[in-house]
C-alpha cells in the first residue's frame, strides 16, 4: 500500500453533493449539529439504489443531511425520521421543504426512537438507517432489525467510531458499544456484513 490516506482522502472527495444538501449541511453546522459526510451520503444513496428501497426509517433526523441523501436515490421512496430534538426537525422540514420534497415522501416523527420504533409495523422496511448515540445502539437494534423485510438493509453510521473501534485497547463506553453492535453480526447466519471505511465507518447488513 502506497498512501492509504491519500487512498481514503480520494474516495471521501469523489463525487458531488447536490446543493440542496449542501444548504441542509450549512444548517446542521450553524445548529452545532453532526451530518454524515457527502461520501457517506453518497453511499447511503447508493445502497438505496442498490436495494431499491421504497420504504426507509431513519433513526437521527439531525437537519435532515441523510434523509435527503436517501430520499435521492429514488423519486417515490418514503422516508420516516425519528429524532427526540424538536429544534433540529424543524430544521430539517425546512429542508425537506426549499430541496422540493412533497410531504407524501417524509415523515417527521419527534420521540424516543424505542417508542417510536415499538409502534412501527414489522417487516415492512427496505432500509433501516441509525445514525444515533452509541449507547442507545445495543437497545435499538433488535427492534431496527424487526423493521426490516427480507433481503432489507440494516444501516450504522459511525461504525469505527473515531477509528477507536478497531483497536482493542480503547474501552470507552461508545467505542465498546459499536464494537459489540457489530461483532454480534459476525456470529449470525442471518445477515451478510460488511464495514465501509467512508467517513467514520459505515457498517452495512443485509437480511437474509
Amino acid at each position: 500500500m502506497i498512501d492509504k490516506i491519500a487512498s481514503w482522502k480520494f474516495a471521501e472527495d469523489f463525487g458531488q453533493e447536490p446543493t440542496q444538501i449542501q444548504a441542509a449541511r450549512k444548517s446542521a453546522e450553524e445548529l452545532g449539529v453532526e451530518s454524515v459526510t457527502p461520501a457517506t451520503g453518497n453511499q447511503l444513496a447508493l445502497l438505496a439504489a442498490i436495494a431499491r428501497a421504497k420504504s426507509i426509517a431513519e433513526v437521527g433526523t439531525g437537519a435532515g443531511v441523510s434523509a435527503l441523501w436517501l430520499l435521492s436515490a429514488s423519486e417515490d421512496s418514503v422516508v420516516t425520521t425519528i429524532d427526540e430534538e424538536p429544534e433540529y426537525q424543524n430544521v430539517a422540514r425546512e429542508n425537506f421543504k426549499k430541496a422540493q420534497i412533497p410531504p407524501a415522501r417524509i415523515r417527521v416523527i419527534s420521540g424516543r426512537a424505542s417508542a417510536v420504533m415499538g409502534n412501527m409495523a414489522e417487516s415492512a422496511y427496505d432500509l433501516v438507517f441509525l445514525d444515533l448515540d452509541p449507547n442507545d445502539l445495543g437497545a435499538l437494534l433488535s427492534q431496527a432489525v424487526l423493521l426490516l423485510k427480507p433481503g432489507g438493509v440494516l444501516v450504522i453510521a459511525h461504525a469505527l467510531w473515531r477509528d477507536r473501534v478497531p483497536n482493542p485497547a480503547l474501552r470507552e463506553d461508545e467505542t465498546i458499544a459499536l464494537r459489540s453492535a457489530i461483532s454480534g453480526f459476525s456470529d449470525t447466519e442471518d445477515f451478510i456484513s460488511s464495514i465501509s471505511l467512508v467517513g467514520d465507518g459505515l457498517f452495512v447488513a443485509v437480511k437474509k
